[in-house]
């Protein structure tokens, strides 16, 4: 066993509530005992248990790496990031993955096999969090209660540092738009973030939509719009359609991209209409020429109208800017927005 790596920084909080009545309070010497199962894993073994958001308040610290760069490894603290997860907490959500903890010298951490009981001292220092420090500190303003935790023992520092480097690099996070379908099934979507999955929707099944076949609303699929690249180039543009539901978006983008559609294939880049950059430019766009469509076609919105502002604008653009768009869609969009503007005489918008 090392000694405590310095410096350290206590994750209790001025906030914190103390009100302890329904865990066991330290015995004389400072001592608490829980209940807790020895799980061997490989060539280590770690405790897991239920421990108060108290305890861990007053026995949990982090390695600082801005104060000792060579030795620290955790990450600099977000008060914000914390006090959001207490938010969510309060307000009656779960957070069931565990807080992984590494007993320190302070801790004299010693367990008991025939009762089960993992039994340490309650004093500043006794672990240090490889993982879940946010939510450590976050636990200081919320009402206390219990949260699963898994304690090492007998780290060394390179071992500490080894697993707090698999921790935070083997696991996989989430794709966006498996989370887009979990919100939806959760019913946790805002108002806005229904709109989005509905005029996509509108599109991937419509059999007139111009992204027919370019769409995918499962996971990413190379060569199609995936459903996050979607809501984001909407999400740019929703407020042009204040009022509107999803039928009346679709019909107006439909008509919108069916035209970008028509001038791409005469430059022979249709396929472009997939590209993630050229795809958000082309929304980001919209706004500019439906104002012209409304001046000039008294606001019908129909393919026709469209094609009549876009065709001679598309035909002005250098075969570069299609063929190599790069990876910015706002600086796609400002080329995009720039040929328009230079494509305007007095007599005509």
């Amino acid at each position: 066993m090392v000694s405590t790596p310095k410096p350290l920084r206590s994750l209790s909080s001025p906030d914190a509530q103390a009100d302890e009545t329904e865990d066991p309070a330290p015995d004389l010497l400072g001592y608490v005992s829980y209940t807790a199962i020895v799980v061997p894993q490989g060539d280590v073994r770690f405790y897991t248990l239920a421990m108060p958001t108290t305890v861990l308040a007053r026995t949990c610290v982090v390695d600082d790496y801005r104060g000792n760069p060579l030795d620290g490894f955790q990450r600099v603290l977000d008060e914000k990031r914390a006090r959001d997860i207490a938010a969510y907490i309060n307000a009656g959500h779960t957070i069931p993955t565990a807080i992984v903890l590494s007993a320190q010298p302070e801790a004299e951490m010693r367990y008991t096999r025939k009762t089960r009981t993992l039994k340490f001292k309650v004093t500043p220092g006794s672990f240090l969090v490889l993982d879940g420090q946010h939510r450590v500190y976050g636990f200081n303003f919320c009402k206390p209660l219990r949260v699963p935790v898994v304690i090492y023992n007998n780290l060394s520092r390179q071992e500490e540092a080894k697993l707090f480097m698999d921790i935070n690099t083997k696991q996989r996070p989430v794709p966006s738009e498996l989370l887009l379908a979990i919100k939806h099934l959760a019913a946790t979507e805002t108002p806005p973030e229904k709109l989005r999955r509905d005029v996509f929707d509108f599109f991937e099944k419509e059999p007139g939509s111009p992204l027919l076949g370019r769409l995918a609303p499962g996971e990413k699929d190379e060569g199609k719009i995936s459903r996050v690249t979607f809501g984001r180039a909407l999400r740019a543009i929703q407020e042009t359609f204040i009022g509107a539901d999803p039928a009346e978006i679709y019909r107006i983008l439909s008509a919108y991209l069916h035209a970008w559609l028509a001038g791409l294939t005469l430059k022979g880049e249709e396929q472009k209409i997939v590209n993630p950059t050229v795809f958000r430019a082309i929304l980001d766009v919209f706004p500019l020429i439906a104002e012209r469509v409304a001046d000039r076609h008294d606001g019908k919105y129909t393919i026709e109208n469209f094609n009549d502002v876009l065709a001679p604008f598309i035909s002005r653009l250098r075969p570069s800017v299609l063929k190599k768009p790069g990876s910015s869609p706002v600086a796609l969009a400002e080329t995009f927005a720039n040929t328009l503007r230079r494509g305007f005489s007095i007599g005509r918008a």
